[in-house]
Order: C-alpha cells, then structure tokens, then sequence
C-alpha cells in the first residue's frame, strides 16, 4: 500500500520546520503557535497581509511568504483548517499600521477561525478585514450551500494584493481589490488518480484507466461527475471554454494559471498550457500574464486546474511587480519572446 514520505507523529510540523531551514534569509519560524513570517517587507507597506489553510497544498501558502507577496502564512493539519490562536497570533505579529488584511479560502472551516481570530484582533483594537477567495466553478450549483470554493485564484490574489500592498494602499483599499480580483476569477480542475490518504495509505477513491473525476476539489474531493477521458485537446478546450464563459465578463485579456495537482509532471503541465494558449488565441483572448507549475496541490493527485482572472487597472503592474519568496517565480515579461504559432 502507497503511504507518503511523513513522520507518524508532527508531520506539519516537521515540513514547516524544514522549509524555514530551507529559505533562513526569507522566512521566521514561529512554533507555538505554528506559524511563519516574512524576515523582509517592503517599508511603504501599511497592511500586514497573512493567509492559511489545511496543510497538503504546498507552496500555498507558506511558500508565498516573503516580500511582495504575505508577511504571514498559517498552516493547518493536512486538510484543516489552522486553529483560531494560529491566525489571531500570526495577525498580531505582521500587523501593519493600518491593521492585517486575511486571505481566506472559501471553506467552512476557514471561515469559522479566522472569523474568530478576527473578532479578537478588533477586541485589541487592531483593524482587520477579509478578502473571501471563491473561484471554482465545480460548486457553482444552487445546491451547494457553501458557495464556490476557493482553489487556483487564491495565488492570484496573494500575488496582485501583494504587489498592491507595496505600494501603500491602506487596509479598506486593499480588502475591496482582493475583492475585486476574487470576483473576476474563474477555475476548474480535473483528476486522472486520486491522492493517497495521509492517513490510512492506499488512494483515496478509485478511478478506471479511461475515467477522469471533472471538477475535482484541492482537497481531494470528489467531483460531482466522473467521466470517459477524452483527448487532451478535447479536454483542455472544454475547461477553458468553461472557466472563459463562466468570468463575469468576456474579457480581452487574462491572467492565466495552470496549476498541477500534485502529481502531474511538468512536460504535461506545459502542453496543457500550449493548447490553453491554442484556445485563447482563437477566442482573440490576449494572455497577459502566466503561471505554470505546481502552486495549489492536492497532496499526490494526478490532474490539472485552469485558473482565469481578468485583469483590472494597475493590476499587470502589480502581477509583474518583483517578489521574493520560496516558491514563486519571476514572471517579468521579456520583449520579444512571444512564441508564434
């Protein structure tokens, strides 16, 4: 039976630890509670922004602490959500004159303590407000009583208000454009293999060789539906048509991310992306910025998500705006280097 490479017992514990030995120039670790900080921020910034989550999804979100992007990321067990003391203490450390700004995934869990860690930095007279991340059109149905959840979009709204927050916007502004970039993003995802249960061992549920779970969750939830595998372009045009018609509105360009979910090699990723851009390009869709690699996992999942995001003003400035952190990457357009078809 297929179990991880983890500790039997602290297994977050021991992964934070060894990425804070990893990156000593950029992150500080703090381990009781758990929790860890950016060692650099730029000086105009006024907003400490912090986000967190289940563990089992990294680099989201502990490696996009660092400058430009958060000064804070909370880590959960695998995934859980992090405890309320995690987010209250961790909002106290990065605090920024105008108060902490949380990026929080649409999950119920999420919700409840950050919620609650908010009410208690208001109690301490320290503001706080929150941008709610949820983008996946696979719950987008009028019986899920949650609401969409939060999956891809949130590494473009950490990116965007980061570079935001860099340049002195203060904690009202910064919370209605994270807002902002949340409703103007779209995502799904689909799985070929499930994840192996950090628990038990052995995958999580089944799937034949021609099946493919469409709409799948970060978790490693079930999608709604499992269907026959079709080609790749098949496939890939289908979930951009989606995502593209599901934006809230038609848009001339777009931020693009294409995202593996733990398992999926990088020669797969690249010519999911190659035929994205095929897709795009016939709808006269202008990719303006992109991401392609492995951002929001589902621990060891075989599959893929689209993620797109209709740029506001100032937004590319801030998307191309510099960041030094773990695990994202330099994304400065160079003139010149557009492929042609």
């Amino acid at each position: 039976m297929t179990r991880l490479f983890l500790p039997e017992t602290a297994p977050v514990e021991a992964a934070v630890r060894g990425l804070a030995l990893a990156h000593p120039d950029l992150l500080h670790l703090h381990q009781d509670p758990l929790y860890v900080t950016a060692r650099d921020r730029d000086p105009r910034r006024r907003v400490g922004l912090l986000s967190g989550g289940g563990s089992g999804h990294e680099p989201l979100h502990t490696g996009f602490v660092g400058r430009g992007m958060l000064d804070a990321s909370v880590p959960g067990r695998v995934f859980a959500s992090p405890h309320n003391r995690q987010v209250y203490e961790a909002s106290r450390a990065v605090a920024g004159e105008d108060g902490v700004l949380h990026i929080v995934k649409n999950y119920t869990g999420d919700r409840i303590n950050f919620g609650i860690a908010a009410e208690r930095l208001r109690a301490d007279g320290i503001r706080v407000r929150r941008v709610l991340v949820d983008d996946d059109l696979a719950t987008e149905d009028e019986t899920t009583a949650t609401g969409r959840r939060g999956t891809g979009a949130t590494v473009i709204v950490e990116k965007l208000l980061g570079g935001a927050a860099d340049t002195g916007l203060g904690l009202d502004e910064l919370a209605d454009l994270g807002t902002e970039i949340a409703a103007a993003s779209r995502s799904v995802a689909v799985a070929s293999r499930a994840h192996t249960s950090p628990a038990q061992g052995g995958r999580a549920f089944e799937l034949g060789d021609d099946e493919l779970e469409y709409g799948v969750g970060i978790h490693g939830e079930r999608a709604a539906r499992t269907v026959a595998r079709p080609p790749l372009e098949e496939l890939v045009d289908r979930m951009a048509r989606q995502v593209l018609d599901g934006l809230p509105r038609r848009p001339d360009d777009v931020l693009l991310l294409v995202g593996g979910l733990g398992a999926t090699t990088l020669l797969e990723l690249y010519a999911v992306h190659d035929r994205v851009r095929h897709f795009l390009d016939a709808q006269g869709v202008r990719v303006a910025g992109q991401l392609v690699g492995t951002f929001v996992p589902a621990l060891d999942m075989s599959g893929f998500s689209l993620t797109l995001t209709t740029p506001g003003e100032r937004w590319l400035d801030w998307w191309h705006a510099p960041a030094r952190t773990p695990a994202f990457p330099v994304t400065q357009p160079l003139a010149g280097t557009e492929p042609t078809r």
